[in-house]
């Protein structure tokens, strides 16, 4: 029996051995707030330091008693600064701020000591913790998403955060901080074995009558995570290295220059690779868009009722405006700029592991969304911005909670705006299977009304409980996803793929039983899309329910997107 070799990684880390993160991990995570609070403490004291290191500008006796600087005694006597001046105790403080510093630097050292991460074939598993341990683990075929992101101070170090979005509430692991450059290859190789690859080839090797061989390791134990080292060795002119220490300096000068470009390229490099996909596949937001649909927005109309609510209490002495109104001014202004910067250097693009986003302009982030996981789709579209034809497209991922904080519903936006072709190329990525009968549907579904484009309309007795809506309520299923529409201020229309889908109800009350009517509800898991169909002939919700239901039940059957590596296994040992 022949040992078959295992399918290579990108970072060497996939092996089920322990490693550790980037060494200045301790200090993006938590030292930045210890940096903030000793540049505030600095910046307090800012006389006393002036005066501790030029004495010559210090105040003496005489001053004081002649009252030019009288006042001064008494407040450094008012302070523990003063006292400790003027009781001479000030080598026992610089003895005390060196003891913390080293008790903290003792304290990061431990905390990234202590933080390790291991991923297997089954899981990805997170250690960490000094007096209080904590050991996570996210499967595998859980995995919901890979999210990287770079925030600015991390990206002057050349590191990345690894997020990994798993099925279930509060169940993300994070891998904070990797470099760069390995963030991004492990990502490739946790997708790769997300995809089920590697169980299609062991179950391969093993009706060949031979086994997989694991990854060699060289020593047992906790490893540190690979950091980039190469760097170029200073030369003369006849590329003889440079002895001594003129050598040594040249090298160091090449280091430098080495490790500066290489931080310039990275912050002008596209968050999405372009070699991921070609060209027509990916799709780009003009700038002016991006700010024409912010100003365009629906804060818009509360920011200008603020405005006019300011004004007149500024005419009528109402002071108490400044602290109940103002402030919400200026977070529907943050809230825009926000908006605006995420949208920046926005792309989005197939990849053979799924669906690359990528966004930002200081900080940046780039997510993945493999097959399988998407289980709702919604594009809308806000009345302000009809006449330029703008959508916006968001999806539900399992354990993405609706009431989660703002960073976590941003990643539910897979398109902040576009055109109706560019909402085409989205749904073309998350829905990648051809499907002829759904492409003829997306338009009909985005702007028609009725039964244009072969949707089931309400009837006219809907008018009594949705007067304006009525006519643009409508579904249908089409190569087995599930289309519904509604909305006039704010046209919706949602995708559900059967296959993902988690149960169908029909609901009615009293009002809708006397008209005949009734509500269709399709459920997926929680997030920003709920899927209702808010109004329909009572007969024929019992004919969706009944359609949907079992339609459903035979997609979910023959799925197989969440193995989406099985397949293109099979085809290349083919």
């Amino acid at each position: 029996m022949t040992d078959a070799p295992a399918p290579a990684t990108r970072t060497g880390l996939a092996d089920g051995e322990w490693h550790r993160l980037h060494p200045a991990s301790p200090l993006l995570r938590g030292g930045l707030a210890f940096l903030a609070v000793l540049g505030i403490i600095v910046a307090n004291l800012r006389e006393r330091l002036a005066e501790f290191l030029l004495p010559v500008f210090a105040p003496d006796v005489d001053d004081e008693l002649n009252g030019e600087f009288g006042g001064w005694r008494n407040e450094w006597a008012n302070d523990p600064i003063g006292a400790i001046l003027s009781h001479g105790w000030l080598g026992w403080a610089l003895l005390g701020l060196v003891v913390g510093l080293i008790l903290v630097i003792i304290g990061f050292w431990l905390s990234w000591r202590m933080h390790s991460f291991r991923i297997t074939d089954e899981a990805v598993e997170v250690r960490s913790g000094i007096v209080f341990r904590s050991h996570r683990s996210a499967r595998l075929d859980r995995i919901q998403g890979v999210n990287v992101s770079r925030p600015l101070f991390a990206r002057l170090f050349g590191t990345a955060k690894l997020e990994l979005s798993v099925a279930g509430q509060s169940g993300d692991v994070q891998l904070s901080y990797l470099g760069s450059a390995l963030a991004d290859g492990l990502r490739a190789d946790i997708l790769r074995l997300s995809s089920g690859v590697r169980a299609a080839r062991v179950a391969a090797a093993g009706r060949a009558g031979a086994t997989v061989a694991p990854v060699a390791t060289d020593a047992p134990g906790v490893t540190d995570a690979p950091i980039a080292t190469d760097a170029p060795i200073a030369t003369d002119a006849s590329g003889a290295p440079l002895p001594g220490a003129a050598g040594e300096a040249a090298g160091v000068r090449a280091r430098t220059a080495d490790l500066v470009n290489r931080r310039v390229d990275e912050f002008l490099a596209p968050e999405l690779d372009p070699d991921l996909a070609p060209p027509e596949s990916v799709v780009h937001l003009p700038i002016g868009r991006v700010i024409g649909s912010t100003l365009l927005g629906g804060w818009t109309l509360w920011l200008v009722a603020m405005g006019v609510f300011i004004a007149v209490g500024i005419l009528n002495g109402w002071f108490w405006i400044w602290f109940s109104v103002v402030p919400g001014v200026i977070g529907l202004v943050s809230f825009a700029w926000s908006q605006v910067t995420r949208s920046l250097r926005y792309s989005i693009a197939g990849t053979p592991d799924g669906v690359r986003i990528g966004h930002g302009l200081l900080s940046t982030a780039n997510r993945t969304i493999p097959p399988g996981r998407v289980h709702a789709i919604e594009a809308t579209q806000w009345v302000l911005w009809r006449p330029f034809g703008w959508w916006s497209v968001r999806v539900n991922l399992a354990g993405q909670a609706i009431s989660a904080n703002a960073e976590s519903q941003t990643r539910t936006i897979v398109l902040p705006v576009g055109t109706v072709d560019d909402v085409r190329r989205v749904l073309g990525l998350l829905l990648p299977d051809e499907r002829p009968d759904l492409e003829e549907a997306i338009l009909p579904g985005l702007r028609g009304r009725g039964a244009d484009g072969g949707f089931r309309g309400a009837p006219r007795r809907a008018a009594w409980l949705h007067p304006f809506q009525w006519r643009r309520i409508g579904w249908t299923e089409r190569d087995g996803v599930a289309l519904v529409r509604h909305g006039v201020l704010l046209r919706r229309l949602a995708f559900v793929p059967l296959a993902r889908l988690q149960s169908v109800a029909v609901q009615t009350g009293p009002l809708r039983r006397m008209l005949r009517l009734a509500t269709v509800r399709l459920h997926t898991v929680v997030g920003p899309i709920t899927v209702t169909v808010p109004v329909v002939d009572r007969d024929e919700a019992s004919t969706a329910f009944e359609h949907i239901a079992a339609e459903a039940v035979s997609r979910a059957a023959a799925d197989t997107s969440h193995h989406w590596g099985v397949a293109r296994a099979e085809a290349g040992d083919a």
